[in-house]
């Protein structure tokens, strides 16, 4: 059984705690917040617990064999590396850190320590992304041409980060999770309307060597929720949308075929097919409940999480260059091969 302690207990921390306290693999040993209000929530839920302000308390706790991280991504690499130097394995809330240099230290600590360093992708163990995944690396799709995004709603405007950092981080992650080809260049343009606030609108647009193209649409002033992924191939398409109680996941046999009849150089002919609709059975395990099951297994067997430090280093670089193409209207922003370590 994994001793997970869990530093930070306000929006997410409280889903990490019940997941942890709930889990068949884990036990929830502690939780740490600054603000003695949240702890008290935590003791009417996790009423045997240990409680404490400072999060020391848990780093130092030699009883204590993970810890998990939901604080402002400021805090983030901070607290991983103190974690890790304790010897303790670490899980840490999306974005894993502020930079990608920060990304590429935590990754080489953990691996010198041998400690499983994994970032919360939560939505990569969710059954319906899983589907995806399986329908693309089978090839069910054909070639992919490309994955369209959209992540909006009203809220929650975040004080530490952009639109980007807080609602793009989980399309960049989930394109990552189902494509093995990673994007050569990225273009952003954003633009925030409430003074004093960061970005609340941004555009993102992925570029490849191959056909493929990538785009990311997030917002936090939409009158309405959405988050729903197109992703169009040359044999079938899907449409993912997350917002739907059932049938989340609809995979189309629908297309275009192109005549490659010599009927004449100056007309190309486009017909439409138009197939059936497949609705595949999705495994309803809850998302996190998947994680934090996943990141006991991978501590117990010494191997790497799906969502590893790799994994997380990789969405960091491809926010830094949306931030930095944002800041120049949309100038496209190159990506280099990552590396772990520098």
């Amino acid at each position: 059984m994994i001793r997970v302690g869990v530093i930070g207990y306000g929006y997410w921390g409280p889903n990490l705690a019940r997941n942890f306290a709930e889990s068949r693999t884990c036990e929830l040993a502690g939780v740490s917040d600054l603000n003695p209000d949240r702890l008290a929530v935590a003791r009417k839920r996790h009423p045997a617990v240990k409680l404490v302000t400072q999060s020391a308390e848990l780093l130092d706790d030699p009883q204590i064999d993970a810890i998990a991280i939901s604080t402002p991504v400021s805090t983030h690499f901070e607290l991983a590396m103190s974690a890790l130097r304790k010897g303790k394995h670490v899980m840490v809330e999306k974005p894993l850190t502020a930079s990608s240099d920060q990304a590429r230290i935590l990754i080489e600590e953990a691996e010198r320590r041998k400690r499983v360093l994994m970032v919360d992708h939560t939505f990569i163990y969710t059954g319906a992304v899983r589907k995806v995944k399986e329908q693309v690396s089978g090839g069910e799709l054909g070639e992919i041409y490309y994955f369209d995004s959209v992540r909006v709603n009203l809220g929650l405007f975040q004080h530490d980060v952009d639109v980007i950092w807080d609602l793009a981080v989980h399309d960049l992650s989930i394109f990552n999770y189902l494509f093995s080809e990673r994007p050569v260049a990225i273009s952003a343009t954003g633009c925030g309307h409430i003074p004093g606030r960061k970005e609340n609108t941004a555009y993102i647009t992925l570029f490849f060597e191959s056909s493929l193209i990538g785009h990311v649409h997030v917002n936090w002033l939409s009158p309405v929720k959405v988050r729903q992924t197109l992703i169009g191939g040359s044999r079938k398409m899907i449409v993912y949308d997350d917002m739907q109680l059932t049938e989340k996941v609809r995979v189309y046999d629908r297309g275009v075929t192109v005549s490659d009849k010599p009927e004449s150089v100056y007309k190309v002919l486009v017909g439409y097919r138009m197939g059936d609709i497949w609705i595949p059975h999705l495994d309803s395990t809850e998302a996190l409940q998947t994680e934090v099951n996943h990141f006991a297994e991978c501590i117990d067997r010494r191997t790497r999480p799906d969502s590893d430090g790799q994994a997380g280093l990789e969405v960091v670089r491809y926010l830094e260059a949306a931030t930095q193409s944002m800041k120049e209207r949309g100038k496209p922003v190159e990506l280099k091969r990552a590396r772990a370590a520098a």
